[in-house]
């Protein structure tokens, strides 16, 4: 009876080969001195045999883990996933890399750490000798976290810094954050919008100072100041709302805003229709991210679409490649944004007056 193929091991094929175990781990990690026969004859007893190749068995010639390690915001994602907010960042990361790992034989593990912890440095440490990654991906706000990128850099592992452009150790990958915050403004500027509103990101993450620099080169360039106009945030709804009704109560309320993420855009739509404001007509707005929530929001958001999966498949072969001792003539990676029109722009309504104050303020 033909053995079935969860069964099959890296010891039967050595058996069926009649080779040792190392020399059958050798063919499978593609390594450098074994004979092209004996590789045939290794190959021909995997494929007749139909077995697939573990981390264990990839492990075993000692110098490779055939792991990448994503590392992501453990409060803010343990925060999104209990909400049930729809926030599909982690997703794309793992679809993009993932899916690129695969293709090289390669998995990917995700750990969330609180890059604020005293202890992030014991907790790293100790992740890495359970694991032994061969390389790790950074996420913000880890990605310009000197003490994580030092203890990375330290202990040799290729690592990517993805939505960082600090010069540094590692493979610096952003998704030019300023053009697309320029780009989005341009768009509101081309629909004849002159006071257009800004929330931005919390501080603690580089790219929340790219896009608002974009914001404000794209104003200057167009002749407008941006007094008054910028509001700062911290991704969540909440502060959304906070800042959008600070923006909307001034004396000269901008005709459209832009918001750095997803959650505070809809926080901004909140405020809008608390204030009998309608989205087009009386206000603009645009989102970043292009998370789901965007798409059946009322009006659906015009957004910039965040190219999380690309951006983590570019991480992962630039770790792989490294890996590999490929040299990729690249320190640092932009990865392209895209602008996704809905129906949340339009041209800006005649001047209106700022709202009346609400009672005991």
């Amino acid at each position: 009876m033909a053995r079935r193929r969860q069964s099959v091991t890296i010891k039967h094929v050595a058996a069926d080969a009649g080779v040792s175990l190392q020399t059958v781990s050798r063919v499978i990690n593609n390594e450098p001195n074994v004979r092209p026969k004996m590789q045939e004859r290794v190959q021909a007893s995997i494929d007749k045999l139909g077995y697939v190749p573990s981390i264990a068995a990839q492990r075993m010639s000692g110098s490779k883990s055939y792991l990448i390690l994503a590392l992501n915001d453990r409060e803010r994602t343990v925060e999104s996933w209990r909400a049930r907010e729809g926030n599909d960042w982690v997703d794309q990361m793992l679809l993009g890399g993932m899916l690129t790992c695969a293709e090289h034989g390669y998995r990917m593990i995700i750990e969330l750490v609180d890059t604020h912890n005293d202890h992030v440095e014991k907790e790293l440490q100790a992740v890495l000798s359970s694991l032994r990654p061969d390389g790790v991906m950074l996420t913000p706000p880890h990605s310009d976290n000197p003490l994580i990128v030092k203890l990375f850099a330290d202990a040799g592992l290729p690592f990517a810094r993805i939505g960082s452009q600090s010069r540094g150790p590692g493979i610096a990958i952003s998704m030019d954050d300023a053009g697309s915050a320029r780009k989005a403004t341009e768009h509101l500027l081309a629909y004849g919008h002159k006071r257009i509103g800004f929330i931005a990101g919390p501080p603690d993450y580089e790219l929340s100072g790219w896009r608002e620099d974009g914001w404000r080169g794209a104003m200057a360039k167009a002749g407008l100041g941006t007094a008054g106009l910028s509001q700062a945030g911290d991704f969540s709804e909440q502060s959304g709302s906070v800042a959008a009704r600070a923006l909307l109560g001034c004396a000269e309320p901008p005709t459209a805003i832009i918001a750095s993420n997803d959650q505070m855009a809809l926080g901004a739509l909140k405020v809008a229709r608390e204030m009998s404001l309608d989205v087009p007509g009386d206000l603009s707005l645009i989102s970043f991210d292009n998370s789901p929530l965007v798409k059946f929001a009322q009006p659906p958001l015009t957004a910039i679409d965040q190219p999380i999966a690309e951006t983590a498949s570019v991480a992962a072969q630039a770790i792989i490649e490294a890996n590999r001792g490929e040299d990729s003539n690249a320190s640092s990676h932009i990865v392209q944004a895209r602008l996704v029109e809905r129906q949340s722009v339009a041209l800006p309504c005649p001047a209106r007056p700022a709202p009346p104050a609400a009672e005991g303020s």
